[in-house]
């Protein structure tokens, strides 16, 4: 599926979705290992990477999330651009 997106929107979503991976399989394993102060560090560091990939994603391309989840001062652009599932 060709939608004529540039290729910064794909290196970012994808990055997105390597780092949910690992905050959830860092989450799992703290399930088991709730005093491992390295994983505990490691899971803010790369919460604090989300964040960033998640702000720098919507200023270029528009929210990842409906239901005011991404503030955004394009009025109304979820229904405009591809769903992130959709590429």
């Amino acid at each position: 599926m060709s939608t004529g997106l540039p290729k910064e929107y794909y290196r970012l979503l994808e990055e997105l979705q390597t780092v949910d991976f690992v905050l959830l399989e860092l989450s799992l394993y703290l399930d088991t290992h709730p005093d491992d102060p390295q994983a505990i560090a490691q899971v803010q560091q790369f919460y604090l990477r989300r964040q960033g990939l998640v702000q720098q994603f919507e200023t270029q391309f528009g929210p990842l999330q409906e239901y005011a989840h991404s503030p955004t001062v394009m009025g109304w652009p979820w229904a405009e651009m591809p769903w992130p599932w959709q590429v």
